[in-house]
């Protein structure tokens, strides 16, 4: 099989567990439990309760089409179609588990908001890793993220799945229901923003040593990570200093301030954590990443 023939599987193989793990969110979790759902699926929801004839999974289906007609113009022919396959594996997968499986309502409801909370993100970050989404708010948080593309995107998923959460309580007349669903939406979207962003998180480091070409010599050639010097003034005494600028991953910080405070224990040494670090030893900027 040629790489482009494995990639392909690959990328669909991990859009269908993305699926399962939806299906078994809304199934497990969201429906028997009374817990407002967000997005299309929510709007399914209350479509199914005055149409019982129609499936969820069908709803979910009939409500998509005319925002993937919007989404094709904008996000091109490879999203379409794996957002397509997306949709409908998982719309499929929601109607499957419900007649495979009777799920019962659990003990503890905030438990069942929780543990659906995290799937449901862990699904989605699966999902749109991929390049896909599974329609609905999603189309939606990915135009709000072209709008404003600073935000991640489990905070423009969540302002759009807020709004039918509270449509689902009124309709259902049930403010538990809206108060569980907003828990278990925001979970959500702080598992998914760690699916996409988190996995690559970095660290700064900023160093002022009396001794900073030592400092800066280790780093290079024994921990092999590149600096920068900033030229920075004492507050107190007036005088320069060579302020070093570092970035690295999350897993070398210990070796980092071994590192200075064998050559300097007396290095004064601001550690933060980075959103994001493009460039050499890094991630590399795509214009259409999330």
């Amino acid at each position: 099989m040629k790489a482009d023939g494995k990639k392909y599987l690959k990328n669909y193989a991990m859009i269908f567990l993305g699926c399962a793990l939806y299906a078994l969110a809304f199934d497990w979790c969201f429906e028997p439990n009374a817990i407002g759902f967000g997005g299309i699926t929510g709007l399914a929801q209350i479509a199914n309760h005055f149409f019982p004839q129609v499936n969820i999974g069908l709803w979910v289906i009939l409500f998509n089409l005319p925002l993937f007609l919007v989404g094709w113009r904008l996000f091109g022919t490879h999203m379409l179609i794996s957002s397509l396959v997306a949709m409908a594996i998982s719309s499929l997968m929601l109607d499957a588990l419900a007649l495979l499986v009777d799920f019962p309502p659990m003990e503890d409801t905030l438990m069942a908001c929780i543990a659906g909370g995290v799937l449901l993100g862990l699904s989605l970050g699966i999902i749109f890793l991929q390049g896909a989404t599974t329609g609905g708010t999603e189309i939606i948080a990915r135009l709000l993220k072209l709008k404003f593309s600073w935000l991640p995107m489990g905070k423009c998923l969540l302002a759009a799945d807020l709004t039918m959460v509270a449509l689902v309580a009124l309709v259902f007349r049930n403010l538990g229901t809206a108060l569980y669903g907003t828990v278990g939406i925001y979970l959500s979207t702080v598992v998914m923003d760690k699916v996409l962003y988190g996995m690559d998180t970095a660290k700064v480091a900023y160093i002022i040593s009396d001794k900073p070409e030592e400092i800066a010599h280790t780093i290079l050639h024994k921990l092999d990570r590149s600096f920068t010097y900033l030229h920075g003034e004492g507050g107190y005494m007036g005088t320069e200093k060579k302020v070093i600028l570092c970035a690295f991953k999350q897993r070398e910080i210990v070796a980092i301030k071994e590192t200075i405070r064998r050559v300097d224990p007396n290095a004064f040494m601001i550690v933060t954590s980075a959103h994001e670090v493009l460039g050499e030893g890094f991630g590399s900027y795509k214009i259409d990443a999330l």
